[in-house]
């Protein structure tokens, strides 16, 4: 078992796919863990809308992971979205929130209601994000593309 900080580490692992933009889409996400046994779990997440962005179901991914969790762990979030990555670790979304999610350049900030439910679940968990290049044969990440792809396939 890995303890960060006395924290549960978990991996996350998260992916969102839309058919158009907007259009029916998906997202999936995986969680992985070891117990203390040495043994790991894991768990798949899926689910879908009707008419989305790509983005939303990526933030949707990222959001039903962390909701996942039972108590308050670190987790490392692996995903192939500059939008979630960028937006967090640069600190874009909490610049937005402060403007009432207006962005730098006057415009409104996308996906408000999303932010809004990721942000409290940042602060619940210590979370850390890892950008990897989608489509590029990242065993994990392809899994949840596979997952998002499935789940969008069911609103066409």
């Amino acid at each position: 078992m890995i303890i960060e900080n006395g924290l549960l580490t978990v991996e996350l692992f998260s992916d969102g796919a839309c058919s158009g933009n907007p259009g029916p889409g998906g997202w999936g996400a995986i969680l992985r863990f070891t117990d203390p046994a040495g043994k790991v779990h894991e768990k798949e997440l899926s689910g879908g809308e009707k008419n989305t962005t790509n983005n939303r179901m990526e933030l949707s991914a990222v959001i039903a992971g962390l909701r996942a969790l039972k108590r308050r762990c670190a987790v490392r979030v692996t995903t192939d979205s500059k939008y979630v990555v960028d937006s967090v670790t640069k600190g874009w979304v909490y610049g937005w929130k402060k403007r009432g999610w207006v962005k730098s350049d006057k415009k409104p900030a996308l996906n408000v209601d999303l932010w809004e439910q990721l942000l409290p679940l940042l602060e619940m968990h210590q979370v850390t994000f890892n950008w990897v290049k989608g489509h590029a044969g990242h065993p994990e990440n392809e899994r949840c593309d596979r997952l998002a792809v499935a789940e969008s396939m069911k609103y066409r």
